[in-house]
């Protein structure tokens, strides 16, 4: 047997299909959706069929959230039917206001901004 048949047969026994499928999609990520996109909005997580995304601004996600139908049919020309089910599609995190090893409970400096 060639190495690629081999590897096809290991990866098939072992279950990984799916995996390796979504592996390849975060991997080729720019081919897929284009540089624009790619250099805005970036894969972070794939589990159980859901594959979420980050944005680097609202924009971006809100611009992600209107093409989530044409981002699953390209999906689902790579990696097959069912397999990616359902994206969804996050913006920038915002600052967080805890700092240091103790921290007081409660809601910090912002229970005093009315």
């Amino acid at each position: 047997m060639l190495l690629g048949e081999q590897l096809e047969k290991f990866v098939s026994d072992r279950g990984w299909e799916v995996d390796v499928a979504v592996g390849s999609v975060i991997g080729r990520w720019p081919q897929l959706v284009g540089p624009d996109i790619a250099e805005h909005v970036q894969p972070v997580s794939f589990e159980n069929g859901i594959l979420t995304l980050r944005a680097v601004s609202t924009a971006w996600a809100t611009q992600m959230r209107l093409l989530t139908s044409v981002l699953l049919g390209r999906l689902e020309q790579e990696v097959g039917a069912g397999t990616v089910t359902e994206v969804v599609v996050t913006g920038p995190s915002g600052p967080t206001w805890a700092k240091g090893r103790r921290r007081a409970p409660g809601r910090g400096p912002r229970d005093t901004y009315g």
